[in-house]
């Protein structure tokens, strides 16, 4: 049997002493977590081993004795260790020392009872596993991708294994707040040996944090009843509510504060890593809006912003005269109907003349023109939809939504084709206006929907466990590598455990925060299918509301 120990490269330079850390029988792994040096009192070793158990649910206990041989002097101490074994009974028993004045390192584990089969070794095959202890308790082990079939078993076992010793480190972090300089009756060597890392202001944070979350938390409720209440439910007011993008938004953001200053704390890593990257994503949203009214009320932009954009908007206008007058004429030499032509024309240049003399946004005329010229080209279409039926003797029925046979008299079929005959040579012409419009909509919903994009990138992207990837990637692990220290003959395998960040695409596919909703609500082929029928096409519409 090969047993394997994981060794904290912060105790290599530690002086004598017990090892002490945790057992994992079925992978045959002894996870050291820190180094107890003399001198001390067993009992009181019991106490504080008992104490740690009792506060991290681990089964921490003594598993060894480390000897480092640094001076002469020192030679006597290994038997004083192996003396050891007789108060902290442990099955194994590991012995581990460094040589002095060399790189090599002699490891082994014995058991003090007598092996069940005969011709069985005394002692296990062992490995040397150096790990950094501050990496692995700061990180997050994740689950291993999908793999094949053929390695399924192999990766489970492995991700096993190693969530052991990443539980084991992360739930015994009451063992370090103990270091060499405590005056205690126990000394330890651990990552945070030479002084436990604190700091004034961390802990004044963490102690105002409690009464802060629970007066925002009120706040925020108290604005959440406000906004639910029966005032913004009617008409005027729950018709701006589910339009406008800016209540969307805010909408969305209230719900994410509420979440944030919520008294509950998070059950687990994966919660406490949402609420850090919602928390991230609300500081950059006022982070951006603050600096966009900060440059635009500086050096008066915003009236510059307004003179530049009237003429803008206006040259839209005129641009949008010509091309009226163009289509109004014979366009690309198409014959269009006259009469017809004349009335479309002067019908959406009279929407331009009222547009140039009111205040309004910069497209809504286009829009107009483009709900109009659709309405039009749909109500044709279905016309003659309807009279292509008249021709073949059906009818469409309505109660059963199907399309029956039907007999017609002499009249009927004569004024169904003489008004399938007007629409069909009237069609051209309202399908030209049609077109020209309907790309222009396209143009305005395409920059709409880029908007939305960038503001849906803004909601959902998590920054703060991508900034944790960049500047800490050991924070967030997908697995771990092993790089060979020394194999050597009659000497156990040194081997050094380093932590693989995840990547960035499976940060963003994990952390991935929920957004506002606003996505595409057709396909291409749905899109195309409405774009021929005039029906009226919504690409960014929000999640749930009704089609007109």
């Amino acid at each position: 049997m090969v047993l394997k120990a994981f060794f904290p490269t912060c105790c290599a330079s530690a002086d004598s002493g017990l090892l002490v850390g945790r057992w994992v029988p079925e992978q045959s792994s002894a996870v050291v977590l820190a180094v107890v040096h003399f001198p001390f009192i067993p009992i009181q070793v019991k106490e504080l081993l008992a104490q740690v158990q009792q506060a991290s649910r681990v089964g921490v206990a003594v598993l060894g004795t480390w000897c480092h041989r640094r001076q002469e002097s020192e030679e006597s101490l290994g038997h004083f260790l192996e003396g050891l074994s007789a108060i902290f009974s442990h099955e194994p028993w590991l012995q581990l020392c460094r040589e002095r004045g060399s790189k090599f390192w002699s490891f082994k584990a014995t058991h003090r009872q007598v092996p069940a089969s005969p011709g069985a070794p005394g002692q296990d095959q062992v490995m040397l596993i150096f790990y950094d202890q501050r990496k692995v308790l700061l990180s997050q082990l994740h689950p291993p991708a999908a793999l094949p079939d053929h390695q399924a078993g192999d990766a489970t076992a492995s991700a096993g294994g190693l969530a052991a010793v990443f539980d084991t480190v992360a739930r015994s972090e009451v063992l370090f707040r103990s270091d060499q300089f405590d005056e205690g009756p126990v000394r330890l060597s651990h990552w945070q040996s030479e002084g436990v890392e604190a700091s004034i202001l961390v802990e004044l944070a963490k102690q105002a944090s409690g009464p802060i979350c629970l007066l925002l938390a009120c706040l925020l409720s108290l604005i959440s009843a406000a906004s639910t209440s029966r005032v913004f439910k009617l008409w005027p007011l729950s018709f701006i509510w589910s339009k406008l993008s800016t209540c969307e938004q805010l909408r969305h953001r209230l719900g994410q504060l509420t979440l944030i200053f919520s008294t509950q704390k998070a059950e687990n890593p994966a919660q406490l890593m949402r609420k850090a990257n919602m928390l991230v994503s609300v500081f950059l949203d006022v982070a951006l809006g603050l600096a966009l009214l900060s440059w635009l009320h500086g050096k008066d932009r915003i009236g510059q912003l307004a003179d530049a954009l009237v003429p803008v908007a206006d040259h839209v206008a005129e641009e949008l005269q010509h091309l009226l007058q163009w289509l109004m004429g014979a366009p690309a030499g198409l014959k269009m109907n006259r009469a017809l032509d004349q009335v479309l024309g002067r019908f959406f240049l009279y929407h331009i003349h009222l547009w140039i003399n009111i205040i309004a946004l910069l497209t809504f005329h286009i829009y107009c023109f483009y709900v109009y010229g659709a309405r039009l080209y749909c109500m044709k279409i279905c016309g003659l939809s309807s009279l292509w039926r008249l021709f073949r003797g059906k009818k469409w029925n309505v109660l059963r939504q199907r399309v029956d046979s039907c007999s017609y008299d002499l009249d009927q079929l004569f004024i169904g084709t003489l008004l399938f005959t007007i629409l069909v040579f009237l069609l051209p012409t309202t399908a030209l206006y049609y077109l020209v419009f309907t790309l222009l909509r396209l143009l305005v919903v395409t920059v709409q929907g880029l908007i939305h994009l960038l503001v849906d990138l803004v909601n959902s992207l998590p920054l703060y466990s991508l900034g944790l990837r960049l500047c800490r990637p050991y924070r967030l692990a997908a697995g771990v590598k092993f790089r060979v220290l020394e194999h050597e003959a009659g000497r156990p395998l040194r081997l050094l455990m380093q932590i693989n960040p995840l990547p960035y695409s499976r940060v963003v596919h994990t952390y991935r925060l929920p957004s506002c909703g606003c996505h595409p609500k057709h396909s291409w082929g749905s899109l195309c299918r409405k774009l021929f029928f005039g029906e009226l096409i919504y690409p960014w519409r929000q999640r749930g509301d009704k089609q007109d």
